[in-house]
């Protein structure tokens, strides 16, 4: 994991939320409670999105029809990253 990208995603975090949140505290992010992760912890995360939302935009390439739990997963796990959802 690039130490860049963790410091985006704290900006992003930061940015997001109005309170001052400490690393493992929590916050409400479009409708949800998100924590905010510690490095460790983002790179899992991150790395769970990012193969979810392959998967996602490779079947809408195919044009597989998707299932709805598949949507919110990919949203859910945006918004843990304070990632504007790509659906």
């Amino acid at each position: 994991m690039a130490a860049d990208e963790y410091a985006d995603y704290v900006a992003r975090f930061d940015k997001a939320v109005e309170d001052d949140v400490q690393v493992g505290g929590f916050a409400k992010y479009k409708g949800k409670l998100i924590k905010k992760l510690a490095p460790d912890e983002f790179e899992v995360k991150n790395k769970e999105y990012l193969e979810l939302a392959s998967h996602y935009f490779q079947s809408l390439d195919r044009g597989d029809t998707i299932n709805d739990v598949v949507v919110r997963l990919v949203r859910d796990r945006a918004a843990e990253l304070v990632l504007t959802s790509p659906v």
